[in-house]
């Protein structure tokens, strides 16, 4: 394995967090989940950030803190909205592979059950449909490797992705 960092990318509960944890054991690398970043520097939970400050200021601070961030041989759990900016997309591009974990709006839908509480940035008026529909063309014009993670357990999802990401690297 080389010393390039894995970012992935994707709809809430598409299991970036989940999978990181596995990958970056399987690939020998460090991991970090920039939504726990942004809490561990703000002392708030990203839903409180987002209640108290308004999704605005929550999409500004994510894009300056993820942009920040300087990391190799790093499996990166980003949020659902850093595809939002594109100098937080920049950032995580160097020296990374981006991967881009695909689920279907309804297995997206069926997997979050916590809307309200989950720290999900949604847009006044904007609901998890627009925001899935918004989002989905910027998650594939970042991605280098899409793997379809809407079926399949843990370890098969992690599996594609360690393979597809073996195969970009060799």
């Amino acid at each position: 394995m080389d010393n390039r960092n894995i970012v992935l990318i994707g709809m809430p509960g598409c299991g970036k967090s989940t999978c990181g944890v596995l990958l970056s054991k399987l690939a020998c690398k460090d991991f970090v989940d920039t939504d726990l970043i942004i809490q561990q520097r703000e002392g708030r939970r990203l839903q409180q950030i987002i209640n108290e400050n308004g999704p605005e200021f929550f999409a500004s601070l994510e894009d300056r803190i993820v942009s920040s961030l300087g990391f190799e041989n790093t499996v990166i759990a980003t949020g659902g909205s850093v595809a939002c900016h594109e100098n937080a997309m920049k950032n995580l591009a160097r020296n990374s592979v981006i991967v881009y974990m695909k689920i279907s709006y309804e297995v997206m839908s069926a997997r979050i059950t916590n809307k309200d509480s989950r720290g999900i940035l949604l847009r006044e008026g904007e609901s998890l449909r627009d925001m899935y529909d918004f989002r989905c063309p910027l998650y594939e014009k970042y991605a280098e490797i899409t793997v379809d993670c809407g079926e399949g357990t843990l370890e098969e999802n992690v599996d594609k992705i360690l393979k597809e990401y073996k195969k970009m690297v060799e």
